[in-house]
């Protein structure tokens, strides 16, 4: 069945409205009261017995007639012969012929047992839990839509109910799709794995999120791009299972051909969002299956589920959902709130747009700056603080612009601090040393002259250079001088010195001997941003050299780390970078070495009661993480 042009290319909020039309609740199911726990219930529960069932006593004492007992006191107590009273213990029977409970504090019992000496009037019902205290038969104890709690679980047992009426849970299959796709445990296995290939890790992605909002999930094995077996698979599947996930192949691509097989064998729902990352995502009813094609790529894939696959399941289980909370339920959010973007932000026009964030708090005030944006960039989706989905309409966000997010984790707001400036492998290695001391770290490399001017804007906690000043002959000071307005209100401290050189591949085999090879037309550089303090030396040895940066092939190809840089050399893409020597020794490459120079942290002296830096300034003295720093090579301490 063909898909109408209206249910192409079309919002989220469209995309829900027609999956409420075309999805239908799953028929309720018996579920024992043994393994009821964390169901919903589909209608409301009614005690089958009271509870208690029968007049228990409520403590340890003795059972009596309570009109015995009238006008007794401590000064004026009553006597009971043995016929006229009985022992019970907590929970026992509570005779017929008596009415109350008298505590063992407020009688005294005979040597013989024959004679009880009451010092307390006792009222009927005094120290009883009568029949049905706590429910009575035909009680509502729990109605429909809640939660089956642990207690609730233990008092459906106690008043008689052998078994719940709960909302089914979907049964869901997932299957990996893909020529490309190497099973996982087979993935893990290799050395070496071969170019072109990928493990398959979007189940964990799938069972991750299914295990945190209660739902079973089964996985498939990985099936080939062939459109037949793809086919009967799916078919087959949809006569057992509530929702069919198919992994990949929802591009417009020659081996992309499950939406093809959504419209020969099905109803097609939608195709397309107007969201990025997820606009490939697919739905459609297959027999008595729904079925979602959900994109290949890791946050692609996540934001599908979040925000297509959780209100499917809850339109098959309770045959609805909340639009306002859907997305935050599926995150594990425990709500939104604005925030300020640290940085500038642009966003496609005419569709909606996922941020992942990183989010600090500086002079009270709560921001956040988005991690990298590539649909394949797995990293950024596992160390996001927070998201946001920006509005169709959003185009250019400004520095400083609000934007409500989910938090999907506790952020330490209190205890972290932020650092911007020159990147670095060693102080990478930092933040958790620096958690050790009770507070929190975030690392965002951004160049030295680009931190130093963040600090200076009161837009991180602490920074770091490397800066050269070719006139002076300096590091960091005619920087810091031109930066801020009075010097004396920032900290200097002097963490190590780190060699710097020409990186090239093992061997050397373009026998770069220095800066003076770097005008050579069969060189190809790798840059580092402007502003970083590796770009200004390299900016110095080229003046210094008489060489022009147009004369230089690659000047113009940045790199935002060093390890980036070194990484381009070791798959010789370029044929040099200037970079670190801890780096080019991890990599195992060849490195030429220029200049040894001070590395520096940067802070303003009224930040240094923060508990963050009170923890990064005693994490810097850690014997372990600076051991570590020296196994790095091309280290060495400024002592």
């Amino acid at each position: 069945m063909a898909l109408v042009k209206e249910n192409m290319h079309i919002t989220l909020k469209q995309a829900w409205t027609l999956l409420r039309e075309a999805i239908t609740q799953i028929a309720p199911e018996l579920c024992s009261v043994q393994h009821c726990y964390e169901r919903l219930l589909a209608a409301d529960l009614l005690s089958q017995r009271n509870v208690p069932h029968y007049n228990a006593s409520a403590m340890d004492g003795f059972a009596l007639s309570s009109a015995s007992t009238a006008h007794a006191t401590p000064s004026s107590p009553v006597f009971l012969r043995r016929d006229e009273f009985a022992r019970l213990n907590t929970g026992g029977v509570l005779p017929a012929s008596f009415d109350a409970v008298a505590m063992i504090e407020d009688v005294a019992l005979s040597s013989d047992g024959e004679k009880l000496t009451v010092a307390k009037t006792l009222v009927a019902g005094e120290n009883v839990r009568p029949v049905g205290e706590d429910v009575f038969r035909g009680q509502v104890i729990a109605r429909v839509g809640e939660r089956i709690s642990p207690p609730l679980a233990s008092l459906c047992a106690t008043a008689g109910i052998p078994s719940v009426s709960v909302q089914a849970l979907p049964k869901t299959l997932f299957i990996p799709t893909g020529d490309e796709i190497i099973p996982l445990e087979e993935w893990l296995s290799m050395d070496e794995p071969p170019a072109g290939k990928v493990g398959e890790s979007n189940s964990f992605l799938v069972q991750g999120y299914f295990s945190r909002w209660g739902f079973p999930v089964d996985i498939a094995p990985c099936l080939p791009d062939n459109p037949e077996v793809l086919s009967e698979f799916l078919l087959k599947k949809a006569e057992e299972y509530d929702l069919l996930l198919v992994g990949a192949g929802s591009a417009k691509g020659e081996k992309d051909y499950t939406f093809s097989i959504f419209e020969k064998y099905g109803k097609p729902i939608f195709r397309w969002l107007l969201m990025k990352p997820g606009r490939p995502a697919s739905a459609a009813l297959l027999r008595r299956a729904v079925a979602v094609n959900l994109p290949g790529f890791p946050m692609s894939n996540a934001v599908i589920l979040w925000s297509i696959v959780y209100p499917i399941l809850q339109l098959l289980q309770k045959g609805d959902f909340d639009e306002s909370s859907a997305i935050q339920e599926a995150l594990g959010a425990e709500g939104s709130e604005e925030m300020s973007l640290l940085v500038s932000c642009s966003s496609s026009p005419g569709k909606e747009e996922w941020l992942r964030l990183k989010c600090v708090e500086i002079d009270g005030r709560k921001m956040a700056y988005p991690l990298p944006s590539g649909a394949s960039a797995l990293w950024s989706l596992a160390e996001i603080d927070a998201v946001s989905l920006l509005p169709l309409e959003s185009a250019e966000l400004p520095k400083g612009s609000a934007v409500s997010v989910w938090t999907t984790r506790r952020i330490p707001w209190k205890e972290r601090i932020l650092f911007q400036g020159s990147n670095d492998p060693a102080l990478e290695r930092l933040p958790s040393f620096v958690r050790k001391q009770g507070g929190d770290l975030l690392l965002r490399s951004v160049g030295s002259l680009a931190g130093l001017a963040a600090l200076s804007r009161r837009e991180c906690h602490i920074a770091a250079a490397h800066l050269f000043h070719a006139e002076t002959g300096e590091y960091n000071t005619p920087f810091i001088d031109e930066l801020f307005h009075d010097p004396e209100t920032v900290v200097r401290r002097r963490v190590f010195f780190r060699e710097q050189g020409f990186i090239t591949k093992k061997g050397n085999p373009k026998k770069i001997s220095g800066v003076r090879d770097l005008d050579r037309e069969d060189i190809v550089l790798v840059n580092r941003q402007r502003g970083a303090g590796t770009r200004v030396l390299l900016d110095a040895l080229l003046e210094e050299a008489d060489i022009h940066p147009s004369a230089v092939r690659g000047y113009n190809s940045l790199s935002p780390t060093h390890f980036e840089s070194a990484n381009r050399v070791a798959l010789g893409f370029v044929d040099v970078a200037l970079g670190i020597k801890s780096v080019a020794d991890a990599l195992d490459l060849d490195f030429i070495p220029v200049a040894e120079e001070p590395y520096e942290l940067v802070y303003l002296k009224e930040f240094e009661s923060l508990t963050g830096l009170k923890a990064v300034l005693n994490a810097l003295d850690d014997k372990e993480w600076r051991a570590g720093v020296l196994r790095m090579g091309g280290y060495r301490w400024a002592e």
